[in-house]
Parts: structure tokens; sequence; C-alpha cells
């Protein structure tokens, strides 16, 4: 098994997930893969039956690899809200509900919060998390995580991104992820050594260890 993804390389990017391909596409683009995604191949979406990011990036990125016999990088992230115990977390979409309605699901995360009476922002801290899995169709694995700290704000602003965005402003900034362009949500390019998303941050620790250009 090669260590490395050189150019040319095909690659699946184990998602059905619009925003999730959008920005992995992003972050890959400078690499020349030959990139097809689970949607483009009409794979079967496996049900996430993990405990933990790790767990589930792992099911997607490896049914994809098998699947399709070639390697395979999957993606499991969410958002954690320390007041809800880290809800909701790895069942971020699960709180969207089947229509992937993250307007009710950040409306549901406020509610809570409100319940709990976390109206100011020491008491809405939060973060991002994201773990990327590359899967190789003879079973070897590789993960790389990363997060991104920040505040639980409402209402929501921004209308850019995707899933909690809107509701999520990093440390050390007065906008959300919402409000910012792709360049300046990601906050790396290849060869730079800092990266804001958590998406970026586990993407820069992948693209150092397996990536060619």
């Amino acid at each position: 098994m090669a260590n490395r993804l050189s150019a040319d390389t095909p690659l699946v990017v184990a998602s059905h997930n619009k925003g999730k391909i959008r920005e992995i596409k992003d972050l890959l683009g400078h690499y020349g893969l030959s990139i097809k995604t689970a949607t483009e191949l009409d794979l079967e979406e496996p049900e996430e039956t993990g405990t933990t990011f790790e767990a589930n990036a792992e099911l997607k990125a490896m049914a994809a690899a098998k699947a399709t016999g070639l390697p395979a990088l999957a993606d499991d992230s969410g958002f954690a809200v320390d007041a809800l115990d880290g809800d909701p977390g790895i069942y971020s979409a699960r709180w969207a509900g089947p229509d992937r309605d993250f307007a009710q699901a950040m409306r549901n995360v406020e509610e809570k919060l409100q319940a709990l009476g976390a109206t100011t922002p020491e008491k809405r801290s939060c973060r991002f998390v994201a773990v990327l899995c590359l899967a190789w169709p003879d079973g070897e694995t590789r993960f790389f995580r990363g997060e991104v700290e920040g505040l639980a704000v409402w209402p929501p602003r921004g209308e850019k991104g995707f899933g909690y965005d809107p509701m999520f402003q990093p440390e050390g900034f007065d906008i959300t992820f919402g409000e910012m362009e792709p360049d300046q949500k990601h906050g790396w390019k290849p060869g730079e050594e800092t990266a804001l998303s958590h998406r970026s941050r586990a993407f820069k620790l992948f693209a150092d260890a397996c990536l060619e250009g």
C-alpha cells in the first residue's frame, strides 16, 4: 500500500453531504487528484452506528473503499456545546431531522440552552470537531482530527457555509462561520502553517501525512 497519494491518484470522497463535498473538494483542489464522490458513484450511505467521530468516519470510508476498490476519504463532524454535555456532537445531522433542516436544528440547540439559562457568553462555549478517515480497500485506515473553539450565538448570522455555521462564532472573531467567505473560514492553503476551521485543521494533518504536491 502506498503511504501517500500522488497527483492523478483516484480518491473517493465518501459523502453525500453537498456542503462537505464542496469544502473537501476546495481543500483537495491544489493536489490534482482524480476525485469521485459517493453521490456520483451512487454508493449506498452506511448507517452511522459508531459512538465516536472516528468510528463513524471509518464506517463511511471503509464502505466506500470496499465498494470501489479505491482509497476513500470520509469526514465525520459535528457541533459540540459544553452546556449540553457535548450535544449534538456525533448526532448533529440527526438533530436536523430527515429533511436536514439545520434551521430547525439550530433552534433545537437554542431552546435547550435557553431552558438551562445559558444566555451569557461564558455559558455558551462550544466547538466544531472534524475527523477525517483515509481508508484503503485492504482495510488500512488513518485518522486526522481537527477542532476549533467558539461561542454559540443567537440569532444565527450569515448565509454562507452550511449546517450550524450561522450560530458558530470562532474564538478571536466577531463574525460567524456563516458570515465568512470559504477562504477565510478555511484559513489555510497548502504550505501554510495555520488553519481556522475544524475541517481545514484536520485536512492540514491529512495533507502533511498523505498528499504530494
